[in-house]
């Protein structure tokens, strides 16, 4: 008969303390003498890898030879108090196959310190590292949290079309479906390509957003949101944008801008208090990771420490100001002043960057913040005009080091406004007619915001790039694995 494998984080609970046990796992290091072998054993269950001690003399030298780092083993054991630092308990092995073999001379992966940018080149294996099991661990806690969160109060997750025929943002950045011949697509008589023999019989692309679908949804069912992927075709290679994300957006039936900012702090303070309760291990990994990487730059120039800016998020409720008095204090700030901002604050109308984001977050109000009425030539057509015809209803939430991290408002109502608006902007009114008719039809007013899911989890592992926080990162001239 055979044993039943153990998982790893089993045993660090010591409940088989003594047992003989099946562990199955990766090799992440190993090191001995002539008599002794130590390997370092992860299967993934949890970030602590298992010590397994190997007898040397009792094992083929072919056994011994093939325990690799990289290599896949079966280890029959006993369970024992470990007497040797760093670690509580280890398996003293009596029996081992190796399940696959790995190279030692071509395996990428040696128990050494590798940049972020080679991981990426090797993006097969990079979830065998402490820090992308670290960061995968965290990412699936947040997808967790994210749908308990609205779960529990009474939302329903709607599946919001990947493949759309409207561009939400109006931007255009958008990657075609199509399945017309790229080298002899059919053609009306002026040369433009007629998509009515298409697959969809019309222009399609992916989508950059689920909103305009979900609100659908919440003009029967009152709340609802959208968890899904998005896509933008913008040629951009900073560390902040990727061509394919996931986004998370509610929708809310009789909410207002205010309930709308209501919901986006009550949310985001879940989340990283959920994070901080159970990912506490990957978290001071990521921690002391960012400590040791930022040791040799001068104190005012180092990040706050990863928990601490978690933290900081949770002690304070978020300052609430307009957009035109955030304006007001970025003009008369001394960086301003100073022409220390790479972007010149020239009034109203200027669209914020990053670095006046932070500054009002992390100099002037040392708090998250929340800004609302943005002019309504910088946001989008959807969202609700104010009573002075130069604002909207807009609100963005601010959070240190990475600015923005929701966008949202409440949405217009009025029919006549939005046709308006739609028109203004020239986007095609055959594409948006089911929009407009929520208008006509029992129209309530309601409100949503995005999250972005990268942006997010930027934030709660404190890496830089936001490639290194999706499994498979796409972005320009890369769709490797």
């Amino acid at each position: 008969m055979s044993i039943q494998r153990t998982e790893i984080k089993q045993t660090l609970l010591k409940e088989t303390i003594g047992k003989d046990i099946v562990v199955k796992g990766w090799v992440r290091n190993h090191r001995g003498n002539n008599y002794v072998l130590f390997v370092s054993l992860n299967d993934g269950s949890c970030f602590e890898s298992l010590q397994i001690v190997v007898e040397i003399e009792k094992f083929a030298p072919q056994t011994i030879k093939n325990i690799t780092v990289g290599s896949a083993l079966s280890v029959f054991g006993t369970l024992q108090i470990s007497e040797g630092k760093g670690q509580a308990v280890e398996l003293q092995a009596k029996t081992i196959e190796v399940l696959g073999t790995a190279d030692p001379e071509k395996y990428p992966l040696q128990p050494k310190r590798h940049s972020l940018e080679f991981l990426r080149e090797i993006g097969h294996l990079r979830f065998r590292t402490n820090i992308f099991s670290a960061i995968t661990r965290i990412r699936h806690a947040m997808i967790y949290a994210v749908h308990t969160f609205f779960t529990e109060r009474g939302f329903y997750n709607i599946h919001t079309p990947i493949i759309t025929g409207s561009d939400c943002e109006g931007a255009g950045e958008m990657f075609r479906v199509s399945m017309l011949d790229p080298l002899n697509p059919p053609k009306h008589e002026d040369g433009s390509i007629d998509y009515s023999q298409d697959f969809f019989g019309k222009e399609t692309n992916l989508t950059v957003s689920g909103q305009l679908n979900v609100e659908l949804a919440c003009m029967a069912m009152s709340k609802v949101y959208t968890f899904g992927p998005t896509f933008r075709a913008e040629n951009s290679n900073t560390s902040r944008h990727l061509a394919e994300f996931w986004m998370i957006e509610p929708e809310v039936a009789f909410n207002t801008i205010t309930e709308n900012m209501d919901l986006a702090e009550e949310f985001l303070k879940y989340l990283i208090q959920y994070a901080l309760d159970n990912c506490m291990t990957e978290l001071l990994f990521l921690q002391n990771r960012q400590i040791q990487e930022e040791k040799g730059k001068p104190e005012a120039e180092r990040a706050m420490p990863l928990i601490e800016k978690l933290q900081f998020i949770l002690a304070d409720s978020f300052q609430r100001l307009t957009y035109t008095e955030a304006i007001d204090i970025l003009t008369n700030s001394k960086p301003n002043k100073k022409g220390q901002f790479k972007y010149e604050i020239k009034g109203f109308g200027t669209d914020l960057q990053s670095e006046h984001e932070r500054y009002l977050v992390e100099k002037h109000f040392k708090k998250p913040v929340i800004l609302t009425d943005y002019p309504k030539d910088i946001k989008a057509f959807y969202m609700k005009q104010n009573p002075d015809g130069n604002t909207v209803a807009a609100m963005d939430v601010l959070f240190p080091q990475i600015g923005e991290i929701i966008g949202g408002s409440e949405r217009e109502t009025d029919y006549t406004k939005l046709k308006t608006r739609i028109e203004e902007l020239k986007i095609p009114m055959e594409d948006m007619w089911w929009y407009l008719d929520t208008r006509r039809y029992g129209s309530v007013p309601h409100a949503g915001f995005g999250l972005g899911f990268e942006r997010l989890m930027l934030f709660v592992t404190g890496m830089g790039n936001i490639r290194d926080v999706i499994p498979f990162p796409r972005y320009p001239k890369n769709a490797d694995f």
